[in-house]
């Protein structure tokens, strides 16, 4: 059998059809590698032998003793049984208690007077002191030192298990396929495995699985975050070098074109750090492969400034660029304030429009039959310099004269499906640019977005004032609540707006939406339904809001109705806009400085951190008020805390992150595919990943196709199957 197939081998064949059943369905193992890659979660210890004169409580201890007697109780009026055992080892007495159906064995295999070795955790109760379903191995009377020592003091495995399969059944499964780990390819090139004192892949799988010490855990453990934090960082090394193989169109700045025009407009100068990405994006937009760039800022930095700046570059060097925006709102948010920033420079095309100009349009899957026409008319005949849309813009019939940038908004919203097929729309493949303003921190920015290069906006434009932030318990005091609302008016007295920010719509919301809330409410521990838009609106206007122009926006509501709010809003007709989080990004109202997020413990917290950068964005101070009924002890609690604790978008989304799972962060919800990371956290193992990375360059620019490695070609191969490759190809 050659080394690869080996572990390539069905578990149907090693396991039987039954427990490969199982394991295929609820574990996703299918293979003898898959299994070996299946690591425990923790370890128990058994303890080392102790005397029954001296065990301590509420530690794990082994014991070798005699059985004295095993009785069998009856409790809860005969329903129920219990197994009885008392041990005795000559220095004292220790009590053994079995449950339920788990009483047959031991009550078999622990007759009176046999001798056996038991390990579990010392409890008290009644006074005496007692092992509950204690592991146990019966001795013979010829059972030596040796079966003791090889039983006492070993750590026994846990692995993550599942409906059918028990830990334990897992641990014999894993005996069966062990042997094979010895034919595991190794895919660290041994330079890179000895340089870094690594031991080899074989002997990492066996320590991880059957380790004799916790040492032998550590060392197996560091091996394989390697294996992951490497084999990633090659898979992204080698997008990163394919992507200069492919050509694009140069797109240089020209003098005295439509940018020039624009920055002779601004009525501010650009920020350093503006300045400074700007630089980035115009070096990557004048070569002749395509641009892949991550443009990630604090709330308010000024993103949009930069893309534009850089669309316009594109657009005078005769290309045109695209803007794709994940929400109808936004989308239209977007093309209001970038006509805005643009004034008469967005008049192309229109009588008595300057010379240098083009036209702006915008693309909505909601725009009526005739306006549709036009916009796409505009985009293939090249009249429309610059698009912006929602997904609309990928369908097929929309054809562009010739596209030269897309710029994504909010990355975290589009399917890497949908970003590809708006890239194939080039003639040749377009520059890109992906913005995003939920902070990454960066070793998630290395995993995730390893393709793309990083561009970091961390300084707001001088005016955008400092926003308060502070929780507001409302179960516990509830006078604070009141007071909120108080502030709120207080806001709308000075001539100021606001917003309230609902988790929930309300009325008429389909009911396996709101059966789905209320569940979630219920494992919560909450019998009450998240607050609702229509609700809240409803009772602050005739209550502690009455008399102010209130007006409610959320994602049910048809496009012109929400346009026509958003309008009012920002031309200050409106006092308090009460909405769902379609307001979470992009929507900019300089004037509004408060806003109240009702159940602010059912957002998380990156989501918390955007919506509070909708205040303070002109020159008077914000107020964010977080208002929740969670308990001061409860850890909802503590995270409110830490939002309104620091206004550090990139310190709280570390926070954001370790408390979510892992596989969220490696865009599983894009890819569908199960995370390929068992062992590496990309928010702890920061320095792991880095020297992964620094490595993976190395390898890549010496040897792009690996034809000298191919232990980890097969690596590659293994751990990014293909849907996951094909989503590493098109982020």
């Amino acid at each position: 059998m050659d080394r690869v197939s080996a572990l390539d081998e069905s578990l149907k064949k090693t396991l039987g059809p039954a427990t490969a059943k199982v394991m295929a369905e609820q574990l996703d193992l299918h293979t003898v590698g898959d299994l070996l890659h299946h690591y425990p979660r923790r370890y128990e210890e058994r303890g080392q032998l102790t005397r029954l004169a001296d065990l301590p409580l509420d530690e794990d201890v082994t014991v070798v003793a005699q059985v004295a007697d095993s009785r069998i109780l009856k409790f809860n009026g005969g329903r129920g049984q219990r197994l009885e055992i008392t041990l005795t080892d000559g220095s004292g007495r220790l009590q053994l208690v079995f449950f339920g159906r788990g009483i047959h064995k031991p009550h078999k295999d622990l007759l009176p007077g046999s001798r056996g070795m038991f390990a579990g955790k010392v409890s008290m109760f009644n006074r005496k002191l007692q092992l509950a379903h204690p592991t146990y191995v019966p001795l013979g009377t010829d059972s030596g030192d040796e079966a003791v020592d090889s039983f006492a003091g070993k750590l026994i495995p846990i692995y993550p298990a599942c409906k059918g399969l028990e830990s334990w059944k897992i641990t014999k499964a894993v005996d069966a396929v062990l042997p094979r780990a010895g034919e595991a390819v190794d895919p660290l090139p041994p330079s890179l495995r000895e340089g870094r004192g690594f031991v080899t892949l074989p002997e990492a799988l066996l320590k991880i699985h059957r380790p004799d010490t916790k040492a032998d855990v550590s060392e197996a453990r560091d091996r394989l975050k390697w294996d992951e934090a490497f084999v990633l960082q090659v898979a992204l090394a080698r997008r990163r070098h394919a992507d200069t193989q492919l050509p694009a169109v140069a797109r240089k700045p020209v003098a005295g074109g439509l940018l020039d025009a624009f920055d002779a407009m601004l009525p501010f100068t650009l920020t350093d750090g503006q300045s400074a990405v700007t630089r980035e994006i115009f070096a990557d937009l004048a070569t002749e492969h395509p641009m892949h760039r991550l443009l990630q800022g604090e709330v308010g930095s000024g993103k949009t400034m930069v893309a534009l700046r850089a669309m316009l570059t594109v657009v005078d060097a005769g290309g045109q660029a695209a803007m794709l925006a994940p929400t109808e709102v936004l989308a239209q948010q977007h093309h209001r304030s970038i006509t805005e920033m643009m004034g008469e420079l967005a008049e192309g095309g229109m009588l008595g429009g300057p010379e240098k100009a083009t036209k702006v349009v915008l693309l909505t899957g909601s725009m009526g039959a005739a306006a549709r026409r036009h916009a796409l008319l505009d985009l293939v005949t090249g009249e429309a310099g610059i698009v912006i849309g929602t997904h609309a813009l990928i369908e097929d019939k929309v054809q562009f004269h010739d596209l030269g940038l897309v710029v994504v908004d909010e990355q975290h919203r589009f399917g890497v499906e949908q970003r590809d097929a708006l890239r194939s729309k080039g003639k040749q493949p377009p520059h890109l640019l992906v913005m995003t303003a939920t902070p990454i921190p960066r070793t998630v920015a290395m995993t995730v977005f390893g393709d793309l290069e990083t561009s970091v906006l961390d300084q707001l434009p001088a005016g955008r004032s400092p926003i308060a932030t502070h929780v507001v318990p409302a179960q516990d005091k509830p006078h604070f609540l009141a007071r909120a609302w108080e502030r709120v008016r207080e806001e709308v007295g000075k001539g100021h707006q606001a917003y309230v920010v609902c988790p929930r719509i309300g009325d008429g919301e389909d009911e396996p939406k709101k059966k789905a809330a209320a569940k979630a409410a219920e494992a919560d521990g909450d019998k009450r339904p998240p607050l609702a838009v229509l609700d809240i609106a409803k009772q602050l206007t005739t209550g502690p809001l009455a008399g102010l122009r209130t007006e409610v926006l959320h994602g049910r509501m048809q496009p012109d109705d929400k346009d026509d709010v958003m309008r009012r809003f920002g031309a200050g007709e409106v006092d308090v806009l009460v909405a769902t989080t379609v307001i979470e990004v992009g929507v900019n109202v300089p004037n509004a400085t408060a806003m109240v997020i009702m159940d602010a413990d059912r957002f998380g917290v990156s989501q918390l951190h955007q919506l509070r950068g909708r205040v303070g964005r002109g020159s008077a101070p914000g107020l964010c008020l977080l208002v929740s009924e969670m308990p001061e002890a409860s850890p909802a609690r503590a995270r409110l805390g830490a939002v309104a604790s620091t206004l550090d978008g990139f310190e709280l989304s570390r926070i954001d992150l370790e408390q979510r799972r892992e596989g969220d962060v490696l865009g599983q919800a894009q890819s569908g595919v199960r995370s390929s990371l068992r062992v590496l956290s990309v928010i702890e193992d920061e320095d792991v990943i880095a020297a992964a990375r620094e490595e993976a360059v190395g390898v890549v620019a010496q040897d792009p196709e690996l034809d000298a490695f191919p232990e980890l070609r097969t690596a590659l191969d293994a751990l990014l199957d293909t849907e996951r490759e094909q989503y590493l190809d098109k982020g």
